[in-house]
């Protein structure tokens, strides 16, 4: 359930960015929209309406199984999670990194900034990463409840305050 959480907040943080980007860029923000609440929608004092926002196709994309590579072409692995901190924006990537088929690799968790994501959102182009296959292949594997280091762009090992 946890994972498919961080999906789901995975796909809106780069939706966000996305849109905040192309707005930056003279194109136009994504129209919410909202309408009268559905008939089996609960009313009371603390309960709001539910806004709708529509992204086009071609602003978002999702980042679960994307192929990450360095900037030497290197395969780095496939982006199996994402972190995120207590504020909802997105700190690290979980990349499973090595190894053959699955057998060998280990999960390494990666900076968010250090990921550059292709302009164009297409889903076969993979998702650049500012490390070497050495810096990586270096950092300490990712287990899930134990402290989460990532390395980031610059190489260094970072704790994250969680």
């Amino acid at each position: 359930m946890r994972k498919i959480c961080r999906a789901a907040v995975a796909v809106v943080l780069i939706a966000a960015s996305s849109a905040a980007h192309s707005a930056g860029q003279g194109n136009p923000l994504p129209q919410q929209k909202t309408g009268p609440p559905p008939e089996n929608a609960v009313e009371g004092p603390n309960l709001r309406q539910p806004t709708v926002t529509v992204f086009d196709h071609e602003e978002v994309q999702g980042v679960l199984g994307r192929e990450v590579r360095s900037g030497a072409n290197e395969n780095m692995g496939r982006i199996v999670d994402v972190l995120v901190d207590r504020d909802g924006q997105a700190r690290a990537a979980i990349i499973d990194f090595g190894g053959f088929l699955g057998v060998g690799s280990r999960k390494i968790a990666v900076a968010w900034n250090a990921l550059r994501f292709p302009s164009d959102a297409k889903k076969t182009e993979p998702i650049g990463l500012d490390l070497t296959r050495d810096q990586v292949q270096a950092a300490p594997e990712y287990k899930e409840d134990k402290p989460v280091v990532v390395l980031g762009a610059s190489g260094r090992l970072e704790q994250l305050p969680f």
